[in-house]
């Protein structure tokens, strides 16, 4: 899946924004978690279950409202293999919901590490001849800081499977001026040049839209380098962190898309997976108020562009 289809969806939907799953086990509301930890007990088995009814839940609920959903490998991790199969679970489900699914993994490394996470999240493994899916992400997102060397062997892959990556340009946490904004002797800044680099190395891979198979991150908590890197970017399809809880607004992100409204999507996660917390009702209401949460960003955003 290329960006051309993550496009389509957008169209379709009228919708360019993304879902985070991003689920501490203290996002799940109470009466699935005491349904989990029944049956498995206080374990991080238990916490799995319960993030697993949740984002099952969740996702029943934004299916048909979203085009996509980002879940954050981290927090998944973070419950040890439990947390890793219910990844290669969620995905799978979102995936027969029809939603597009981008692994937000952030992966760096070079040669045959870098191969051998390509082959994991996008690819596949061979055992005894034969290719087997394993987590079968459609996207994933990549730190190409390390050079071509880190970011190659996923290039290679999004080739053969027909699926794209999101390397980081500017990100959307406080310190990313630490080394992002640091000045270029050439003129420009560490980010302008990673941008140019992007741009290079998903040189030949146009779609039917215009945008390559190599996105870009870059941040609506920082609206001037976004707009910025809009401009230097023309055939890259944009992700943006940072609305909302981050304190990125519509008009910020605004700058990230094209006319018709195209050429990139907004994420949201503890806006849209904890909007229970915020409604009195002790998460018995979760999926509406996700589903709440979803459509008041989607209309929020739709205030400054002129889709088609």
């Amino acid at each position: 899946m290329s960006f051309d289809t993550l496009q389509r969806k957008i169209i379709e939907k009228r919708n360019p924004t993304v879902a985070g799953l991003d689920p501490k086990p203290e996002y799940v509301p109470p009466h699935i978690r005491r349904a989990a930890y029944e049956e498995f007990g206080e374990t991080l088995a238990g916490a799995a279950e319960a993030v697993w009814q949740f984002n099952k839940g969740l996702i029943d609920a934004l299916y048909d409202l979203v085009p996509a959903v980002k879940p954050q490998a981290a927090y998944y991790e973070r419950l040890g293999w439990q947390g890793m199969e219910l990844l290669e679970n969620t995905i799978r489900y979102a995936k027969e919901k029809g939603l597009f699914v981008i692994a937000d993994i952030k992966r760096g490394d070079i040669g045959s590490t870098a191969a051998a996470y390509s082959d994991g999240w996008l690819g596949g493994t061979e055992v005894a001849g034969r290719k087997l899916p394993v987590f079968d992400a459609d996207c994933v997102t990549l730190s190409g800081y390390m050079g071509l060397d880190s970011v190659g062997p996923f290039l290679k892959t999004c080739q053969e499977e027909d699926k794209c990556v999101f390397i980081l340009v500017k990100t959307s946490n406080p310190g990313s001026g630490d080394l992002q904004n640091i000045p270029v002797s050439e003129g420009g800044t560490v980010y302008s040049v990673m941008a140019g680099l992007i741009e290079q190395w998903g040189a030949g891979t146009r779609g039917k839209y215009g945008y390559t198979r190599a996105g870009a991150v870059t941040g609506a908590t920082h609206p001037k380098e976004l707009q910025e890197i809009r401009a230097m970017m023309p055939n890259t399809f944009l992700l943006v962190p940072g609305y909302g809880a981050q304190g990125g607004t519509a008009e910020d992100v605004r700058h990230a898309f094209h006319e018709k409204g195209h050429g990139a999507i907004v994420n949201s996660s503890r806006g849209i997976m904890c909007a229970w917390q915020k409604t009195g009702k002790d998460g018995q209401d979760y999926q509406e108020a996700a589903r709440n949460a979803a459509l008041a960003m989607r209309d929020d955003i739709m205030r400054y562009l002129d889709m088609e």
